[in-house]
């Protein structure tokens, strides 16, 4: 058993909202070695199981989508200073690879996903809930370009995905866990400021947080 985490963030937001950027910059303004960082999005449940095609045509913006619960036991494993072994998910064939990754406590966690204000347990883990803000077509456009990047999939799968599901998802669960966030962040995951100053209250001592 290590030392405990003595602060847990969560970084909100819809998809497309430049989550992972601002992680990045919150990690280059804390100190090296002392931040452990989960997706949620590693945490989608295996669909192994089912034909491809199946296994497509799933709402994988709804909370069902993914194994919450998990990624709380393994948030407060890591709060209480014990490591733990995260799934890998493979996001061209929807299923969970067969190796895991090794997260250990460090001083600060971060827990990053479009729900994770939506779950009242997870929020309940939470030092620090931080919603990023960004208007809907700037979130298409940098949806569209990630997952044909990251993903291999085409414009027209993914614009079909927005209006299908990841909008409404939106509308229904993503938007009003806004208000459960202590700080909403504007311009995404670029405003670097925002980022700086929330690092700056991560590495402070508990003792010395308002």
């Amino acid at each position: 058993m290590g030392n405990s985490v003595s602060t847990v963030v969560g970084i909100a937001g819809g998809s497309g909202a430049g989550k992972t950027t601002f992680v990045r910059r919150l990690l280059e303004a804390l100190p090296p070695g002392s931040t452990t960082t989960l997706s949620h999005d590693t945490y989608y449940r295996d669909l192994s199981h089912l034909p491809p095609d199946v296994r497509a045509s799933m709402n994988f913006d709804h909370p069902d989508s993914l194994e919450t619960a998990l990624l709380c036991d393994h948030v407060d494993c890591l709060r209480r200073g014990i490591g733990v072994d995260v799934p890998t998910y493979d996001f061209a064939t929807h299923s969970r690879s067969g190796h895991t990754t090794r997260a250990e406590p460090t001083p600060t966690l971060i827990v990053e996903g479009i729900l994770i204000l939506a779950d009242e347990r997870l929020r309940s883990l939470l030092g620090l809930a931080v919603y990023i803000d960004v208007e809907p077509d700037a979130r298409l456009a940098r949806r569209i370009q990630r997952d044909i990047r990251d993903r291999g999939r085409s414009a027209e799968s993914v614009t079909r995905q927005w209006l299908e599901t990841v909008q409404p998802m939106h509308d229904e669960f993503v938007g009003p866990s806004r208000g459960h966030a202590d700080i909403i962040v504007p311009h995404g995951g670029d405003n670097a400021m925002a980022a700086r100053l929330l690092a700056a209250y991560a590495s402070r001592q508990p003792q010395e947080r308002l």
